[in-house]
């Protein structure tokens, strides 16, 4: 588990609190559910109403996948890549039918157990791409829309606010009440700003990027695969995998390397 979006997401609104308490604010004064209401139920609604609902429903069942994914190690799988070569080498593509089985990742897996079936390198190179452009695909729709939900808070929050203007001016007879119901018509539009910035965006650029993240790793699965069914020199497979990882997810014992 990688714990960043929730440490991001636990300093960002622990600095709202801090300010709050600062400037003498009670928490109180913000949970007013009329604002948080039309800004979280108007920015799923008009993203859900912007797109399919297959695609909400897959947006939703990625979220837990923002805030516990781990980032995948292409160092190991550069080293598995690499061991799996060098005993190809030695014994052919047949002896690892075998241990193919018992590799963990899946694309890794499926790709070897095609180059085993004698998939032609062309066919193959076709086949999992493909799958990495599908991918691709999917999961641009799950950040996207959170993306878009980032983007429709804010305008949706300011929507809230003219609407409680509305209630506060037709209520000017009673100054002694103005000052709480103008503080309160702000609310939307804190809640719009706020949870756009410090809940929707950065769950999206965090799907992203651990969707960049995993394609990478397929890339480099899918490069290791073609050279090992060529019949590369184990040594050069991994030189040529390593330059596709930034050196410090290489540092480490037997990171990239084989054993």
């Amino acid at each position: 588990m990688d714990p960043a979006t929730l440490i991001g997401l636990a300093i960002s609104f622990g600095g709202v609190v801090i300010l709050m308490n600062m400037e003498s604010v009670h928490l109180s004064a913000i949970l007013l559910p009329g604002p948080v209401a039309i800004v979280f139920l108007g920015a799923i609604g008009a993203t859900v109403a912007g797109g399919a609902l297959r695609d909400t429903v897959h947006a939703v069942k990625s979220l837990p996948k923002a805030l516990t994914a781990t980032a995948p190690k292409r160092g190991a799988t550069i080293a598995t890549i690499i061991t799996l070569s060098d005993r190809a080498r030695r014994e052919g593509l047949l002896a690892l039918e075998e241990t193919a089985h018992e590799v963990g990742d899946d694309f890794l897996r499926d790709g070897l157990m095609a180059a085993i079936d004698g998939t032609d390198p062309e066919d193959l190179r076709v086949m999992l791409e493909d799958r990495i452009d599908t991918k691709r695909a999917q999961d641009r729709v799950a950040y996207g829309f959170f993306n878009s939900m980032g983007g429709y808070a804010p305008t949706i929050g300011i929507i809230g606010t003219v609407i409680s203007l509305v209630h506060v001016l037709e209520n000017l007879s009673d100054p002694s009440t103005l000052g709480p119901m103008i503080a309160a018509a702000f609310v939307a539009t804190l809640w719009g700003i706020l949870s756009a910035n410090l809940i929707f965006l950065p769950i999206g650029a965090r799907l992203k990027r651990i969707s960049d993240l995993e394609c990478g790793q397929m890339e480099i699965s899918l490069e290791g695969l073609l050279a090992l069914q060529a019949g590369a020199n184990p040594r050069a497979v991994g030189e040529r995998l390593r330059s596709l990882v930034p050196a410090s997810e290489l540092i480490g014992p037997g990171e990239g390397r084989a054993a």
